[in-house]
């Protein structure tokens, strides 16, 4: 039986000519036109109580290029207008399997401009890349290979916020493949102090690189603000904001893919908390700092990681009292504010709070992944909590000590 190889995405920066940017500038308009016309035209349907689906979106498509004042849509390329109905539909099928809300039409300002073509609107040959509707290849920085002989199923060109053009292969990679198994877990405690915390003792720090660039920033965003809204001049103040932003990201993402990839080699079962970050910044105190530490995309990181090297990722439920029960006797404390770092236990053990916190997330991940109970139930943070952890009077019975 062959063997299934991990599609995965390959992300190169490249260089427009003016044609070519013209040309990208005009799709990614048309994207966002058809796919706004297409999600008004379905929500208006369902106010009629009427299904639309992918093929009736893909009808009304032909039927708009008809149109005088539409017929515009025929001068790009119709592959990434088909597929910008297909990510519609896919946005449907999240809504109505209750995986995500309903979709949001795109704004031409903070909408991410892309557009996503099949194989039948590029051409890949030679290590050069031809988009539909260019006669040129596009002048593409080859930062790192694409696998050998991997064949791109979709190519999809982005512009950020900053200007930066990229394009992104998806490729099935023969190269990613399950690690050989190890007898090794860890319990993750995540932070602000620290950005992890592991129970192993080792702590990571937090690297804060949205402090660091926070006076450079806000020097930008006040000469942004005092610019009229739709002048020149603020579209050049914008465009001095925006590469600050995308220096902090990209410095964070590059952060946080080194230590997951760390940390998914090492381990074979990484437990962490199931926290729900969307909640703890609204918390006015603390959000900053949250979205600055990015622990939604640090466990995004680890779970796909986990599943591409088989490896197992165990969240424990977020209401577990980790840093309130002692990790060598049991014994659960009544309080812990958050300026308690360390503190001893009655049996007479001194903690860290961050380090004892690990090593009880790790022993209730052990439980789960043993009996598959006790620790994890689905359970929805009431309105109005405070956006520290959530942490009940009562801990969990059961669990194994380290």
């Amino acid at each position: 039986m062959a063997e299934a190889h991990v599609k995965r995405a390959y992300k190169y920066r490249f260089y427009p000519t003016g044609a070519q940017a013209a040309e990208l500038s005009r799709t990614f308009g048309c994207v966002r036109k058809v796919y706004n016309m297409a999600l008004a035209a379905r929500t208006e349907a369902r106010t009629r109580q009427e299904r639309v689906n992918y093929n009736a979106t893909s009808a009304m498509l032909t039927a708009w290029k008809k149109t005088e004042e539409l017929a515009y849509l025929n001068e790009v390329s119709s592959v990434p207008l088909q597929q910008c109905l297909r990510h519609l539909q896919a946005a449907f099928t999240n809504l109505f399997g209750k995986r995500a809300r309903y979709p949001r039409f795109k704004s031409r300002k903070k909408s991410r401009a892309s557009a996503e073509y099949t194989t039948s609107g590029f051409r890949y040959r030679d290590g050069e890349l031809t988009l539909a509707k260019m006669t040129e290849p596009l002048d593409i920085v080859w930062s790192r290979p694409l696998p050998e002989g991997a064949a791109p199923s979709t190519v999809t060109v982005s512009q950020d916020a900053a200007g930066r053009w990229f394009v992104s292969f998806l490729v099935e990679d023969p190269t990613v493949e399950p690690l050989s198994a190890t007898d090794t877990a860890i319990g993750i405690d995540v932070g602000l102090d620290h950005l992890l915390t592991l129970s192993t003792g080792e702590k990571v720090a937090n690297p804060r690189y949205g402090r660091r660039d926070r006076v450079r920033l806000a020097r930008a965003q006040r000469e942004l603000s005092r610019k009229a809204k739709g002048s020149a001049n603020r579209v050049k103040a914008r465009l001095k904001v925006a590469p600050v932003h995308a220096r902090i990201t990209d410095r964070r993402r590059d952060h946080l893919h080194k230590l997951t990839t760390r940390l998914v080699r090492e381990n074979q079962t990484l437990v962490i908390e199931d926290l729900t970050v969307r909640n703890m910044v609204r918390n006015r105190k603390l959000a900053r700092a949250i979205s600055d530490a990015s622990w939604a995309e640090f466990r995004g990181m680890l779970e796909y990681k986990a599943a591409w090297y088989g490896r197992e990722v165990i969240a424990v439920d977020r209401f577990f009292p980790s840093s309130r029960l002692c990790s060598d006797c049991g014994t659960l404390q009544t309080k812990m504010p958050l300026h308690v770092r360390t503190w001893t236990c009655d049996c007479g053990v001194t903690h860290d709070r961050d380090v004892n916190a690990a090593k009880n997330l790790l022993a209730a991940g052990l439980a789960v992944s043993a009996c598959g109970a006790g620790v994890r139930p689905q359970r929805r943070t009431p309105g109005g909590q405070s956006a520290v952890k959530q942490e009940p009077q009562r801990a969990t019975v059961g669990i194994p000590r380290l």
